[in-house]
């Protein structure tokens, strides 16, 4: 499905009627359901397949090109009627309707070969079903069964949805589905009659509920820096980050408990950050802001246009951090710098130099990784928000449009040397440097790598 997010200013009523008036500003828009938790798996995995049905459309061909720039590879299958698109009305944060139409429906008929062996090769196996009849495919729940052999399955259900198939790792049903899908409450006995190893009860900024086995129920917390966060009105998205982030730990070796812990704190740091918005696009506004043509397409390696992103943290009332390097090898020191740089403000900005910029930075041997695998691989951290990619030496010129509260750099640097202090304390910004971790710096990591490499090439000769 489509998701698309209509905002604006809402500061009169109607003469007609006792509504508010919402003047349109921006148009947003993202895949939706299962869409949306394949778009968040990319940002852990490159070689992330979505196996979902897309009418032949506008509306599909709009949620293809977003699904690819966001690095995800789509499996297909026909579908009659028109894409389904839910279009959220908001103002200053907050929802104020939300219009749904599309009728899109599966057509029967024998999965393609490449869906059963994706479904075989995959390391772990997230459905989120979102009722729209594809779990209900016969021939899908038999493959859907015989992958469940062979890799850890997440199966996020709902009540229109059909039941998990057997052998599902985690069924992870929010409150409100649990009680429709086991009115008594007896969900241990759910988990018996699934044949699933674990149920997790979502409950949002309360943490989760997990019942493994015979083992008593346990309660999964959200951490105490994460509570508050957490409790942000619009958690659009967080039951598929909390799905998705429990499949990736269970591909990693996490057993259940320690996945819906991994996942209860991904899901309120999803939200803190912004929830789907950080995955969303602009689009020029239609007549009816349902328009198809994007204003800017977002790349593998950001979700947003930077200046839009910090608009929108700043409507907010989000203090505005940024930082920016090369982070060509991820290192401890890295991480260090992020996670200082997160803990002064409300959101956390990183602009990664382009493959382009750090040539003539570092030189024609670098960078190492190239800047769309470099931008996933910060935006994997739990501690930034988003990534950007820039082309000049410096962020100079970014800085003077994005305006950011708090530039932060490492400790080897002197303020008065960085080119681009002049401009964030022109704007009224901040400019604060974080000591470095000694011993790590992405230079001399490389010319080490290089100098055991070749000491053992003359060892083994």
């Amino acid at each position: 499905m489509l998701d698309v997010d209509l905002e604006g200013s809402a500061t009169r009523l109607s003469p007609e009627a006792p509504v508010p008036v919402v003047d349109a500003q921006r148009c947003w828009h993202r895949p939706g359901g299962a869409g949306l938790a394949a778009m968040l798996a990319a940002r852990h995995d490159r070689d992330v397949v979505l196996v979902t049905g897309i009418a032949d459309d506008d509306r599909g061909a709009r949620i293809r090109e977003l699904l690819a720039a966001g690095g995800v590879r789509v499996l297909s299958l026909p579908m009659r009627g028109s894409t389904v698109t839910k279009t959220r009305i908001r103002a200053a944060g907050q929802s104020l309707l939300r219009v749904d139409h599309g009728d899109a429906r599966y057509q029967t008929q024998p999965l393609p070969d490449e869906v059963p062996e994706a479904l075989m090769t995959a390391r772990s196996l997230c459905v989120a079903d979102y009722g729209g009849g594809l779990t209900a495919l016969a021939t899908m729940r038999e493959a859907l069964t015989r992958a469940a052999t062979t890799a850890p399955m997440v199966w996020d259900p709902h009540p229109r949805g059909r039941p998990p198939i057997p052998g599902c790792v985690l069924v992870t049903p929010n409150e409100a589905e649990a009680k429709q899908l086991c009115p008594d409450g007896s969900l241990d006995a759910l988990r018996r009659q699934w044949h699933a190893e674990a149920v997790c009860v979502t409950m949002g900024a309360r943490g989760a509920r997990l019942f493994v086995g015979d083992a008593p129920r346990r309660h999964v917390e959200v951490p105490v820096v994460d509570r508050l966060a957490a409790a942000r009105v619009d958690a659009c998205g967080a039951g598929d980050r909390f799905a998705v982030a429990a499949a990736v730990a269970l591909a990693e070796g996490a057993g259940p408990h320690e996945a819906v812990v991994m996942a209860v704190t991904a899901a309120a740091r999803f939200v803190a950050a912004g929830g789907a918005a950080g995955v969303s696009t602009t689009a020029s506004l239609g007549h009816d802001g349902d328009a198809l043509t994007p204003s800017r397409q977002a790349g593998a390696e950001t979700s947003l246009d930077a200046a839009e992103q910090v608009r929108r943290w700043r409507a907010d009332g989000r203090t505005v951090v940024a930082t920016g390097g090369c982070f060509d090898l991820l290192h401890t020191g890295h991480v260090n710098l992020l996670r200082h740089a997160r803990q002064l403000g409300d959101a956390l900005l990183v602009l990664v130099n382009s493959d382009e910029s750090v040539r003539a930075l570092k030189g024609p041997n670098r960078p190492i990784m190239p800047a769309a695998d470099r931008a996933r691989v910060v935006a994997a951290l739990g501690c930034v928000d988003a990534v950007f990619v820039f082309d000049d030496a410096t962020p100079e010129r970014l800085l003077d449009d994005l305006r950011p509260d708090v530039w932060v750099k490492g400790g080897d640097y002197a303020i008065e040397d960085l080119p681009e202090a002049q401009v964030v304390r022109l704007h009224g910004g901040d400019v604060i440097t974080v000591p470095i971790v000694a011993g790590y710096s992405t230079s001399q990591l490389i010319a080490t790598a290089r100098s055991e490499r070749a000491n053992h090439g003359r060892t083994s000769r």
